[in-house]
């Protein structure tokens, strides 16, 4: 299984609505994909003080990296992806991906 994280920092003019419509459409269109095991989003509550900058992010859990390459690759992602580049501090700077191989 792989644990694909993204982690956001949405610019500071960027509305509550617009948040919510980016992070609905992305689990929207994520877990209508074949392999997508869950989708999981929400607000940094950053309880440890290490990450202030990220204001919200999101968790999907493919079943594999074959799962994975489908979702990137598909043309609704990469225009949602634009569309969170464009809330986001600095675009694609504001976003950091992190991908977790777990034991299954």
């Amino acid at each position: 299984m792989i644990l694909h994280c993204v982690f956001c920092t949405f610019r500071a003019d960027t509305d509550t609505d617009a948040r919510k419509a980016i992070l609905s459409d992305l689990t929207r269109f994520g877990l209508s994909l074949e392999g997508v095991l869950g989708f999981d989003h929400g607000e940094n509550a950053d309880y440890e003080g290490k990450s202030p900058q990220i204001t919200d992010g999101f968790v999907i859990r493919f079943r594999d990296r074959q799962a994975l390459a489908t979702y990137a690759e598909h043309p609704t992602h990469k225009a949602l992806g634009a569309r969170l580049c464009n809330l986001c501090e600095g675009g694609a700077d504001g976003i950091l991906v992190v991908d977790l191989v777990c034991a299954k």
